[in-house]
């Protein structure tokens, strides 16, 4: 299977039954929280959004490949934790960098807001 039909399927179930054999071992990742090497950090990191947060939605709205490169475009949204459960959108795209065995070695995902708009929304009534 194509690492582009691959990453479609994980973004539809994300953040459950991710296949993480697209990632070499020392993975790097950065976001506007998170930044760190490895697989097995990367994997904690997606067992934390699935413990924790409810109704996780990741939708697709592009996905291109140049060469090593795969761009994608998205917005992730999920339910807070906290008792008025507040629904939390976050826009942005993603850049990774395929290693000669067609293996994510580098996932940069840059937002379309500042971290204040995502905590501003923690204080907004939920579903």
């Amino acid at each position: 299977m194509d690492i582009i039909e691959i990453l479609q399927q994980d973004y539809q179930k994300f953040p459950q039954e991710q296949n993480y054999s697209i990632y070499a071992q020392n993975v790097y990742f950065k976001d506007p929280l998170n930044e760190f090497r490895g697989l097995s950090r990367y994997q904690r990191m997606i067992k934390f959004i699935d413990t924790w947060f409810r109704n996780v939605k990741l939708e697709v709205h592009k996905i291109q490949r140049q060469q090593q490169q795969i761009d994608t475009e998205w917005t992730l949204s999920w339910n807070s934790p906290l008792p008025w459960r507040p629904r939390i959108k976050i826009s942005g795209r993603s850049e990774l960098i395929l290693n000669e065995k067609e293996q994510i070695i580098s996932h940069i995902d840059y937002w379309y807001c500042s971290i204040w708009d995502v905590l501003r929304q923690h204080w907004l009534r939920g579903d």
